[in-house]
């Protein structure tokens, strides 16, 4: 079956001449945005439900239909998976995609503040996120757009420091060399390869393969791990 996706259209011809400028600060500033109501409800619900576990902790944000989740969760039997999704008509629709793994969770909230709950109960936890995977992500591919892109918005800080290991992938290759740099400056090493796959883990990365086009993975990884 072959797909009909569009592949990202821009007119940036390269790393944002902004990134880095943008990285640096809020890399410095703090993030004082009051956490929503049903996210801290999401995460009074996961804390709950991982009980006393002490063993390790793989996040899948912005997970959509939990495709991927459920898949890092059978990828992973020993670790717990945490699937977070802003959408509630996404998350409704996971029930398509559930398997019979028992680790895994899916949550509504906006990872935003999740991950800034994640930072500051994370030196009191009994357990330890080891990967954190944030797939296809929306590339805003418009130069303008440039501070919606997790990795020149201010969620970045917090979305570094949960995770040792980061996966990050999209269809948009320069989102990732951006990605990269950012990582860089926040002393992460990186790596970038091309997705080789005959089991898409999410929709969109199906839809993105039959419509013959590249798909692109990135690794990041403190450098004392």
């Amino acid at each position: 079956m072959q797909g009909n996706s569009r592949t990202v259209e821009t007119t940036q011809p390269g790393i944002h001449d902004k990134l880095e400028a943008l990285v640096a600060r809020y890399r410095t500033s703090e993030h004082k945005r009051p956490v929503s109501a049903h996210t801290q409800q999401a995460f009074n619900a996961f804390t709950e439900w991982l009980g006393d576990w002490q063993g390790p902790l793989i996040i899948d944000s912005c997970c959509g239909v939990g495709k991927s989740t459920a898949t890092l969760a059978t990828r992973f039997p020993d670790a717990k998976v945490v699937g977070l999704d802003k959408s509630d008509l996404r998350i409704q629709k996971h029930a398509h995609y559930h398997n019979n793994a028992s680790n895994y969770r899916v949550f509504r909230a906006d990872v935003n503040d999740f991950w800034r709950l994640l930072r500051q109960a994370q030196p009191d936890a009994a357990w330890q996120i080891e990967q954190h995977y944030l797939l296809y992500p929306n590339p805003y591919p418009k130069s303008a757009q440039v501070q919606k892109r997790w990795h020149s918005g201010p969620a970045m800080p917090d979305l570094m420091a949960i995770a040792p290991i980061i996966e990050v992938r999209s269809n948009w290759l320069l989102y990732l060399q951006e990605f990269a740099r950012a990582c860089e400056l926040y002393g992460k090493s990186t790596r970038i390869d091309r997705v080789e796959t005959t089991t898409p883990i999410t929709p969109f990365e199906e839809k993105y393969l039959r419509s013959g086009q590249d798909c692109w993975v990135l690794r990041s990884i403190d450098a004392n791990t």
